[in-house]
């Protein structure tokens, strides 16, 4: 089974990281999601903002912003970890 097949096939929800190279708070944010990915709380999937202009006008001066795929719900910096467990349940 690919990395692919085990993400489509756990329980766990999927947090989205809206991120941009060379930013430093993003840098921070997602080391703390990869932290909860490491406990098997969450998965993570990483969307470089800079590649659609429809996410550049959603995200540009608010990144890092995480947001849950099934709730659609979303926080933005600053958030701490306990916010971002909220953000998963």
């Amino acid at each position: 089974m690919d990395s692919t097949d085990q993400a489509e096939n756990s329980s766990a929800p999927m947090l989205i990281l809206y991120t941009t190279a060379g930013c430093h708070l993003c840098e921070f944010a997602a080391e703390m999601l990869e932290h909860l990915e490491r406990e098997g709380t969450i998965d993570v999937k990483s969307c470089d903002i800079s590649e659609s202009e429809e996410l550049v006008a959603l995200y540009g001066i608010r990144i890092p912003v995480v947001k849950n795929s099934e709730t659609e719900e979303e926080i933005g910096w600053p958030f701490d970890m306990e916010q971002l467990v909220k953000l998963i349940r």
